[in-house]
């Protein structure tokens, strides 16, 4: 991968925090041209630093107010893929890692409510083939939530 530079570090401070400042006022803040930050955003998407853009949608608004981490336990780790094209199937799952220790994979969903949840556990992700066991973690609060240090601080 390329060596990202301190310029390539500041615009991403900038963009990280507010994905739509104009162009413009990124140059302005960054001492360049408009047309360098834009070959800079440019090249950061081709490099896959940059890796989406777009805007984030509050789950509460739209009915979904528990959202839920599942620990998962497969039969087998082979049995992962198939595992993981089924939970593809369940839209109120959001996230999905493979992880070491205790689980085969860890994901993250949202329910409605409990009764929902419960729902989604026992009739959808236990009837995966392969998932011998389930442990339920609900999230109370979010207390963070943030991208990766980009400056090297």
């Amino acid at each position: 991968m390329e060596r990202i530079d301190n310029l390539d570090r500041r615009i991403l401070e900038i963009i990280s925090q507010n994905a739509r400042i104009p162009f413009k006022d990124v140059a302005a803040e960054c001492g360049v041209s408009r047309a360098a930050i834009h070959q800079r955003v440019q090249r950061l998407i081709d490099l896959g630093v940059i890796i989406g853009s777009g805007y984030h949608v509050n789950p509460k608004s739209l009915g979904y107010s528990t959202c839920t981490y599942v620990g998962v336990k497969l039969e087998k780790g082979s049995m992962y893929k198939d595992a993981v094209a089924q939970l593809e199937n369940i839209r109120e799952v959001v996230e999905c890692h493979f992880t070491t220790g205790p689980y085969t994979m860890l994901i993250k969903l949202y329910a409605r409510d409990n009764e929902h949840l419960m729902e989604l556990l026992n009739r959808r992700i236990q009837e995966i083939p392969g998932v011998t066991a389930t442990e339920t973690l609900i999230s109370l609060e979010q207390s963070i939530k943030k991208e990766v240090p980009i400056s090297e601080k």
